[in-house]
């Protein structure tokens, strides 16, 4: 009987210690839960799910959460997942999306200032003079400015890097891109290569590949050679132009303004602390596939990257010059980017 009572007794204590063991870890899990349902967030990107600059972004989620200690989960999804890659801006000023990191260039038909600041075709040789732009020259300012009245605010801003030019035609000078079918966003992009005689088509990201293939365009005003190498691209576009010598997009890291307004000071420098981390990971993070994707790209004979002459690229960076001077005088916000840019670009002798 007292053995029995013993055993009794010993099970009763282990099932109040396992008792206690499961409350506790059912605590911890609600309170974790609880820090990570403080601040629930969506930010939709501008590239499909499989591209670098997606993960690089998720990484930047990840870190959030980590530097945040659980207080802010955010959700990275994919171009056009809630709304198209052009609507973002109105879906984060509505709450309809919290945030999304793309490139402004998409909102040309909002204010042409988010062409001139999103993608300054021409301007930036390197994307560590963009970021020093943005980031002690002004540009993030101006930007802030430029996206107050549609309720949205700048976290911060990144940059992909010089893109490289997929063409299935080789292009050796400026005179080589009069009548190239090119896929280029709506805005300062495609009007400049107009003036330097092509015929650009509006094409959203995700269909290039499908256009290249079945010959619907040319060439492509996409993105970073390692990527248009990851994709195939090349498969179909067999000279492409490496180093890039037009487009360096921005890519704008942005949240609703109100949301912004109501964030403790910490939560907000933690936002901008992983923003500035994301940018230089990005530049140098994309520079390394580059280095990678041209070595594998070289070994293919079907290939021939193609680095335009210096000559031609001083030609069309005075082609895309005169365009800033146009865009400049079509109100006063592309007045201000045009002054802000050629300013900090004549003071660093880049102008």
């Amino acid at each position: 009987m007292v053995h029995l009572s013993i055993t009794r007794a010993a099970k009763q204590v282990a099932g109040v210690a396992v008792a206690a063991t499961v409350a506790l870890g059912l605590s911890t899990v609600a309170t974790q839960d609880a820090l990570a349902a403080e601040y629930n967030w969506t930010f939709q990107t501008s590239e499909t799910a499989g591209e670098p600059q997606f993960k690089l972004k998720q990484q930047w989620a990840d870190n959030i959460e980590t530097m945040s200690g659980g207080r802010v989960a955010i959700e990275i999804l994919p171009t056009g997942a809630v709304v198209p890659h052009n609507q973002t801006l109105e879906a984060v000023g509505a709450n309809i999306l919290q945030g999304h990191l793309t490139d402004p260039s998409y909102f040309s038909g909002q204010n042409p200032a988010f062409s001139m600041l999103g993608n300054l075709v021409g301007a930036w040789g390197d994307p560590l003079e963009f970021l020093e732009y943005m980031k002690h020259g002004g540009g993030e300012q101006l930007y802030n400015e430029l996206v107050q009245p549609y309720g949205v605010h700048l976290i911060g801003a990144a940059a992909t890097g010089l893109e490289s030019f997929p063409s299935s035609k080789p292009i050796r000078s400026v005179e080589d891109l009069k009548g190239l079918k090119l896929r280029a966003p709506e805005g300062m992009v495609y009007d400049i290569f107009s003036k330097a005689g092509a015929a650009p088509v509006n094409l959203p990201g995700s269909e290039v590949y499908t256009a290249l293939e079945k010959g619907v365009i040319d060439a492509a005003d996409y993105t970073v050679f390692a990527t248009n190498q990851a994709q195939g691209l090349h498969e179909f576009a067999q000279y492409p132009n490496y180093p890039g010598f037009h487009s360096l997009p921005m890519v704008a890291v942005s949240i609703n303004k109100q949301i912004w307004d109501g964030l403790p000071d910490d939560i907000k420098k933690m936002l901008e602390v992983a923003t500035d981390d994301m940018a230089y990971n990005m530049v140098f993070e994309l520079k390394k596939n580059d280095i990678q994707a041209v070595q594998e790209a070289r070994q293919d004979p079907e290939i021939e990257i193609i680095d335009l002459p210096a000559e031609e690229r001083k030609k069309f960076r005075n082609i895309a010059q005169e365009e800033w001077k146009n865009w400049a005088e079509k109100n006063e916000m592309t007045q201000k980017v045009y002054d802000s840019v050629t300013e900090f670009l004549k003071a660093r002798n880049l102008m």
